[in-house]
């Protein structure tokens, strides 16, 4: 709870441009705040779907957020952004209940590393863009520049946690085929 308080009541956009301050939160929720919530109440998996339909919930819900218009809604709307968060957070759960209380590690693994390839995907997108994508929807000047930091905290904060966190469950589902 308190990782959430620190994603919110910080002005994250303020302090690092609108874009970087968005992206930050949302890969705190998906790839930190998710994790650590699924692993404290571990109950949540009750609820989970099977891990291929979370990790495809959350690439339609990563990337319909990061079309265009809908991002623009979300910087000019709080309503919108508060939904969208609330998906992102929703998603993210899923993947990680999904991913942690798998009946297979393996296909745990399997569920986040897909999201690690996607997410990496994306982020690169955003790095590479030859413009901003989304100042003319925004109504603001363009920020190359925040577009490709937004881009680099996805990379950095998403790559390598779902990365590690398939690795380690390649590791179970490897021993527990020894056993």
């Amino acid at each position: 709870m308190a990782l959430l308080v620190l994603t919110w009541l910080p002005d994250w956009p303020a302090r690092l441009g609108p874009f970087p301050g968005h992206m930050l939160r949302h890969m705190v929720l998906v790839a930190v705040a998710a994790p650590l919530i699924v692993l404290g109440w571990p109950a949540l998996s009750r609820l989970a779907p099977s891990i291929m339909v979370a990790v495809v919930l959350e690439a339609v819900i990563v990337w319909s957020a990061h079309l265009p218009q809908l991002h623009a809604a979300t910087r000019l709307a709080p309503h919108a952004l508060v939904m969208e968060q609330a998906l992102f957070l929703i998603a993210g759960l899923a993947v990680w209940s999904g991913a942690l209380h798998a009946g297979s590690a393996l296909a745990g693994a399997g569920g986040l590393l897909l999201t690690s390839m996607h997410m990496t995907m994306l982020g690169t997108i955003l790095i590479l863009a030859p413009s901003d994508i989304y100042a003319a929807f925004c109504g603001t000047a363009p920020d190359l520049h925040g577009q490709q930091i937004g881009g680099i905290l996805m990379l950095a904060i998403g790559t390598p946690i779902y990365l590690l966190a398939g690795l380690w469950l390649s590791g179970r589902a490897l021993q527990g085929s020894r056993a």
